[in-house]
């Protein structure tokens, strides 16, 4: 311990508030009794940057698929006090608990503790470099996927703060790198990838199953409907929801926690996302008739609470793409919204449902956006399979179900109503001429990006359904 420095104050650190907030329950008046004791605060803070990348979701389905066409052995690792490991690279001091040192004295950190802003980030930059050091290649797609190829063998990390999973073609280099980062950092090894940031896997000869099926039952259990009536979708179709539909909601924190589970729960159910997604638009003011939709998404859950994406391994690794948009769909603001889903083979890998940032005059200008939007998407996956040691040398396909924005797609001419339509819009023709995609047109009928941009009836609702590889490991065969 040492005496603070002449203008030093130690309240950089949350661990501090915390520490103290407990005893005398205010930070002002903590403050000051640093005053008075002689400190000084200094401007500005003891940190910069708090940012820490982690693994995009969209990754860790991409990574599964693949791996489950080439049979790559899949494990998992958890770092122990990850947070600790970290170096710290400002001067940060802190207040020791009560118990340890003497009146007047601070520590002075070196490494980082849990609860200090930066530490997230100090952690990763201790593992990237780390993993640079030994050979690893960082991934431009995504900061968090580390890659080294050697011998024909391959692997694979994927970083989400302090969970690593591990993809390989080799087993014994899988165990020699377990024993190079052990050394480093303190390891739990949990075996064979079973349970990773909240999904259920499991794998057998046939592909691999991902779903949040005890992530559905506590939710249903906390909200009381456990025990409630089944229903076949989960939003009437023909409801308009607005922002001022009724009677405010007796308990909005109630429907601001629903939906926030429930976005959780759209990374392996792709049949709620449109749901959810024009449900969480009204979280700021919730109503009654909005809180009673919600319920319905919940009731719908709880007809199939196990069912999620099944990947599988006879898929042909190629990537195909479905987008569709519902022209000025939201009432409150007429914008449209924009629905895309990506296939790699037969795996349901992304998909999206958003609603579009400016007003379009058309609805082919609706869909031109959309298929604009699901463009950046595949040059994005197609940079990530490279990644993974994958070429895909031929063009993607994609599917829209709106001729007109097709022929604006394929035509170089700017007609008149185009002219208004944003330069970063028209490079899709720069990527049908390059062979990166080659659009096609389908019926909307058979169009399942529109699965993401509307309610539908029970039949349509599960004809679409059924094209998107979902299964119920749990259900009745």
């Amino acid at each position: 311990m040492t005496k603070l420095p002449p203008g030093k104050m130690p309240i950089g650190c949350k661990w501090v508030y915390k520490i103290k907030l407990k005893a005398d329950g205010s930070i002002e008046r903590y403050k000051a009794r640093l005053v008075a004791k002689g400190f000084t605060q200094t401007e500005g803070v003891d940190y910069y940057e708090t940012f820490s990348p982690v693994v995009k979701f969209v990754t860790v389905r991409t990574l599964l698929a693949v791996a489950a066409v080439y049979g790559w052995h899949l494990s998992q690792l958890d770092v122990n006090n990850a947070f600790l490991h970290g170096e710290l690279n400002e001067e940060v001091y802190m207040v020791p608990p009560p118990g340890f040192g003497s009146k007047g004295e601070v520590c002075k950190l070196t490494k980082s503790l849990y609860g200090l802003k930066q530490a997230s980030r100090q952690w990763f930059a201790k593992l990237s470099s780390a993993l640079l050091d030994h050979g690893f290649i960082q991934s431009k797609s995504d900061y968090s996927v580390f890659t080294k190829v050697s011998k024909g063998s391959i692997l694979i990390l994927l970083v989400y703060v302090d969970d690593i999973l591990i993809a390989s073609n080799n087993v014994e280099a899988v165990n020699t790198f377990k024993v190079f980062l052990d050394a480093k950092f303190k390891l739990k090894d949990l075996g064979t990838l079973k349970y990773f940031l909240g999904l259920e896997v499991a794998r057998t000869e046939k592909g691999i199953s991902l779903c949040q099926r005890k992530f559905v039952l506590e939710l249903l259990s906390d909200t009381g409907l456990l025990a409630s009536k089944p229903a076949n979708v989960p939003m009437d179709q023909s409801t308009k929801f607005r922002s001022s539909m009724g009677e405010a909601a007796p308990d909005p924190s109630l429907y601001r926690r629903i939906i926030g589970k429930l976005l959780y729960l759209t990374l392996t159910r792709p049949d709620i996302c449109y749901s959810v997604h024009r449900l969480s638009q009204f979280m700021s003011s919730p109503q009654i008739p909005h809180l009673q939709a919600v319920y319905k998404i919940l009731k719908y859950l709880k007809k199939t609470p196990g069912q999620g994406l099944f990947l599988s391994a006879s898929s042909e690794l190629k990537l195909k793409a479905y987008c569709d948009a519902d022209w000025a769909a939201c009432p409150d603001t007429r914008r449209s919204v924009s629905g895309f889903c990506v296939f790699l083979g037969d795996s349901l890998i992304s998909w999206k449902c958003k609603k579009q940032q400016v007003m379009s005059r058309s609805s082919a200008e609706s869909e031109y956006r959309a298929i604009a939007t699901v463009t950046s998407e595949l040059v994005w996956l197609l940079a990530l399979l490279r990644t993974f040691g994958l070429d895909h040398n031929h063009p993607t396909s994609l599917y829209c179900d709106s001729k007109a924005a097709l022929y604006i797609a394929a035509n170089p001419v700017f007609h008149e109503r185009t002219k208004h339509i944003e330069v970063d819009c028209h490079y899709i023709r720069s990527k049908i001429q390059d062979g990166v995609i080659k659009t096609f047109h389908v019926p909307t009928r058979h169009q399942i990006a529109d699965f993401f941009t509307k309610a539908f009836g029970y039949k349509q609702f599960y004809f679409l359904l059924s094209k998107m590889n979902l299964i119920n490991i749990y259900g009745s065969s």
